[in-house]
């Protein structure tokens, strides 16, 4: 089978598919979380393992940066390779200032100016939810783990430079309660919406707008690992 993103086969891809945006991320979390792995895409690097997670089978994929690269991968994982439940793991920037370096959260929803849902199928809303079960699932296991979060609103933005005098103008900024920003949940959560799938997102905050500062690589490790320990529970 496969397509032209994803050359596995379709028994080869697991129905519980944990993303983060790095591919060199995903090949981490395979070598580190994951019993038996093994390795069922390469194509243009954008790596992907199967293994088993305390003895369920998942699959762990880069979508690489931006609503369109988020947009084919879990398109085709939804649609082609019967993936029920996608759960994205990133990093973003604080929007609060008590939500600071380190801080995890979780998408309650997203909401951005982009065009991709409208393009994909006609949608002209600009804010879409997680799936509620496993919003849910997140918070209860980031409880038994004892690992604070937050839930709110996430910004996803086509832009990652703005002109200084713009990023003061985005109307959603006024319209919504956002309390940070990314660049692909809205993507996969109208993907999940329309195929009549599952998917949520679990982020770090990894920088902020309040304070010049970001993770060292010991710091950024160890606050991940708290994203993807909660993300995979959540998984099984």
């Amino acid at each position: 089978m496969g397509t032209l993103h994803n050359t596995a086969e379709k028994g080869q891809i697991a129905k519980k598919v944990l993303m983060p945006g790095d591919p060199l991320r995903a090949k981490f979390i395979a070598e580190k979380y994951l019993e038996n792995a093994v390795q069922v895409n390469a194509v243009r690097n954008m790596f992907a393992y199967t293994g088993t997670y305390k003895g369920s089978p998942v699959t762990v994929m880069g979508s690489g940066m931006g609503m369109p690269s988020i947009g084919i991968y879990s398109y085709e994982l939804f649609e082609f390779y019967d993936v029920d439940t996608i759960i994205r793991a990133g990093s973003a920037v604080s929007y609060e200032k008590d939500l600071v370096l380190q801080d995890v959260v979780i998408g309650s929803k997203s909401c951005s100016q982009s065009s991709f849902a409208f393009q994909q199928s006609g949608f002209t809303g600009d804010i879409i939810p997680a799936d509620p079960d496993l919003m849910k699932r997140m918070e209860e296991n980031a409880k038994k783990l004892g690992i604070k979060t937050t839930t709110g609103v996430m910004h996803s933005s086509d832009v990652f430079y703005y002109q200084p005098e713009q990023k003061q103008n985005l109307p959603l900024f006024k319209k919504y309660p956002i309390i940070c920003g990314e660049m692909e949940t809205f993507a996969l959560f109208h993907n999940a919406s329309v195929l009549g799938k599952k998917a949520a997102a679990i982020l770090t905050i990894s920088d902020t707008i309040h304070v010049k500062a970001q993770l060292t690589p010991e710091e950024r490790e160890k606050s991940f690992d708290h994203m993807i320990r909660i993300a995979l529970e959540s998984l099984i």
